[in-house]
């Protein structure tokens, strides 16, 4: 009886220990990771994207602004981690350039219309965040030329900017076909691009919605024809250096933060009366963990405000809006198609914040 009595204390005191251990561990403040340190001491993120402008992606505007949907990637991490999103710095990067950026960490974040593929994942040494836009690559040639569709480039010319997914996308397209064709690269898209307007090319070959960007903005819109064909997927999205899985989390969080308030309704017009809507009981659970409101953990997981999603809104907007006001706009005027909520029949979807 006494045995078997002190066997139970033991356990008890075991579990009481354990216990006890578990909410030391919970209550213990979160260590930042280094990129996100660096981030905190700096008092600015680092973002690579564009040398070169990419109007509705990245541009820099008559300002001196750096504007676009992809800049507004970043700005959205810098209002996570710094409660501001113009505590941007950056660092404009030719795609051949990219892979030594990330790994030597020169920048925080690359947001510059980069595709997420099996070899960038192993080889860069850099963890992609969730796809940010579905695109796809295709084909732009001048009207006048006669051609229609990929068959009408046997023989001919095509340019493309080095170091992208394009030049073995094109390949393998053409090569599929039986068809002969001389590739030509450049060190950037616009020196492709300008090739094909003076002449020097038969089509140039990028994402579609790379095409469509410099189609809208050419000089004569309507002499640029882009053939129906794509040729590839290509999800597009940020990337972090694999030095640093926490800062990683919070770009992914931040990311799907955008999602889920398109999700459900928060906007940046909203954001309030949201907030005064499903503060206390009888509010929406969901929107509760989203923006961090009550008890509620979210942020604090990774060291940042409990409310960051409800901060990068408020300043940046959410994912609709950044879409919207970038590329839903003359002269692009891009439907959503697969970049349309998983609820409209598109691909955009946030897990749960719980």
């Amino acid at each position: 009886m006494l045995k078997h009595s002190l066997k139970t204390a033991c356990l008890m005191v075991v579990i009481v220990l354990t216990f006890g251990m578990t909410l030391a561990q919970d209550a213990a403040p979160v260590v930042l990771g280094p990129i996100t340190q660096r981030v905190v001491d700096r008092g600015e993120l680092i973002c690579g994207t564009n040398a070169s402008a990419l109007p509705g992606f990245a541009e820099v505007n008559d300002a001196g602004s750096y504007v676009g949907f992809d800049v507004d990637m970043c700005r959205a991490v810098a209002a996570a981690i710094l409660g501001d999103a113009d505590a941007v710095s950056y660092r404009p990067l030719a795609a051949a350039d990219r892979q030594a950026a990330l790994q030597s960490e020169e920048i925080d974040i690359l947001s510059r219309n980069t595709t997420f593929t099996l070899s960038r994942d192993a080889v860069w040494g850099a963890t992609f965040a969730p796809t940010t836009f579905y695109d796809g690559q295709a084909v732009i040639v001048m009207a006048d030329s006669g051609i229609t569709s990929l068959e009408g480039l046997a023989g001919l010319i095509i340019c493309t900017n080095a170091g992208t997914t394009t030049e073995l996308n094109i390949t393998d397209a053409m090569n599929q076909r039986g068809l002969d064709f001389e590739l030509q690269t450049f060190q950037e898209f616009d020196q492709a691009f300008d090739a094909l307007l003076a002449g020097n090319c038969d089509a140039a070959t990028s994402d579609a919605s790379g095409l469509i960007s410099k189609q809208a903005t050419a000089p004569d819109p309507g002499a640029l024809r882009i053939l129906p064909e794509i040729i590839s997927k290509e999800p597009l999205g940020p990337a972090t250096p694999q030095s640093d899985e926490q800062f990683a989390d919070i770009v992914r969080w931040t990311i799907y933060g955008l999602f889920a308030a398109e999700e459900y309704g928060i906007t940046s017009e909203n954001i309030d009366q949201v907030i005064a809507d499903n503060t206390g009981e009888g509010g929406d659970p969901n929107i509760q963990r989203i923006l961090g409101i009550g008890e509620n953990q979210s942020g604090s997981y990774f060291g940042i405000a409990n409310n960051f999603v409800e901060v990068v809104v408020r300043q940046v907007g959410n994912y609709g809006e950044i879409f919207q006001r970038n590329l839903g706009v003359p002269p692009f005027n891009l439907e959503r198609g697969v970049n349309a909520l998983w609820t409209e029949g598109g691909l955009i979807y946030a897990p749960p914040f719980r």
